[in-house]
């Protein structure tokens, strides 16, 4: 069969990409245990080699593969409803290949490969109305486990989201949505919210310094790095996520998702504090926050051109997440610690919720 070639995802292709063939109508479904031993016994993590991305106005989908094997790939409607009898995909070496799916629902794809298998989907929703809309599905924990797709999902402001936005969140079923942002954001710009959802939770998360000192790059920096710090030891704030939580370790809430205006900050600290219950590498877990910059880009590009100064404020960096977190440890000894003595968190109970 002829290779199609691939160097870090960006592809050329050099023959006829293979044509992607229909689900069929009676999927062969394997039970959900099935699809934990599935996801757990591969002898490598199937995310670093293969990808599914949509393009957000069309939501058509593309598998992104980089391996120099032969695979195949199936699909589903539920990571525990993939036909396993029939690939709608199969070659051999890397390239990019457009999928012949619904472009309103989501799908669920099973790739095997001869060193490893796994459960993949997009990881970045195709929201035309949103930009940092993430699954936290199909990480790695350091024990080898993965976060449960289709479970937990981090976003930005949803008051733009376009009705095939909202068709596409209902395919989940999204059942929950969890807003951190203040009453007055709220006022400004109200939540779409899909017709599944049930709970339409308001959490507000308010700093108690709105504002910077000055507009100067450096107390912007400074007034950023304040504001992690508090999302983590101010006791109004605390409350906030301790309710979080309680939500969350509720699988009957689930899908849920959670969001404020950008989905970096109070967003991003709930979702590193739910990669730190599930067991992920710390290093993971700041790889997965600093890509709020790489989807937020597009949104306050405009802003930071006329206001270069204010860069800072719309963007993520390491030192404002190592303060928050170097902190957490400093007052309570270990993140574990603060989670379950803080937070009223059950580790072993959200590990077994949401981990494959």
């Amino acid at each position: 069969m002829k290779k199609i070639l691939l160097i870090g995802f960006i592809l050329t292709t050099i023959s006829t990409p293979l044509l992607a063939q229909p689900i069929t109508s009676d999927p062969h479904q394997i039970d959900k245990s099935n699809v934990t031993n599935l996801v757990n016994s591969s002898n490598i993590d199937i995310n670093q080699i293969a990808k599914i991305s949509r393009d957000k106005t069309t939501k058509k989908a593309i598998l992104q593969i980089a391996t120099a094997e032969s695979w195949r790939l199936y699909s589903g409607t539920s990571p525990d409803k993939i036909d396993f009898t029939k690939p709608i995909l199969e070659g051999e070496g890397s390239g990019e290949f457009p999928l012949n799916i619904d472009n309103n629902r989501r799908t669920y794809f099973g790739i095997v490969t001869q060193h490893g298998k796994g459960i993949i989907a997009e990881n970045h929703l195709p929201m035309r109305g949103g930009y940092n809309f993430r699954d936290l599905g199909g990480i790695r924990t350091k024990d080898g486990h993965h976060i449960k797709w289709d479970k937990l999902i981090r976003s930005d402001e949803l008051g733009n989201l376009t009705d095939n936005d909202l068709t596409y969140l209902s395919s989940l079923p999204l059942i929950t949505v969890v807003d951190f942002r203040r009453t007055d954001e709220i006022t400004a710009l109200p939540d779409r919210l899909p017709k599944t959802v049930k709970n339409d939770v308001q959490l507000n998360i308010v700093s108690a310094n709105l504002k910077p000192g000055s507009n100067s790059i450096e107390d912007v920096r400074d007034w950023m790095i304040f504001i992690n710090e508090e999302l983590v030891t101010d006791k109004t704030i605390q409350q906030s996520y301790k309710d979080f939580f309680k939500l969350v370790q509720n699988e009957k809430n689930t899908p849920l998702l959670f969001h404020c205006s950008a989905g970096k900050d109070r967003t991003g600290m709930a979702a590193a504090l739910i990669l730190y219950v599930l067991g992920v590498d710390e290093n993971i877990i700041f790889q997965e926050h600093m890509l709020s910059n790489q989807y937020l880009k597009e949104k306050y590009a405009p802003t930071i051109a006329k206001q270069p100064e204010l860069q800072p404020q719309f963007e993520v960096q390491e030192a404002y997440f190592r303060r928050a977190f170097d902190r957490i440890k400093k007052d309570h000894g270990s993140i574990e610690n603060y989670l379950t003595t803080v937070l009223d968190v059950d580790i072993a109970k959200m590990r077994a919720i949401y981990l494959y």
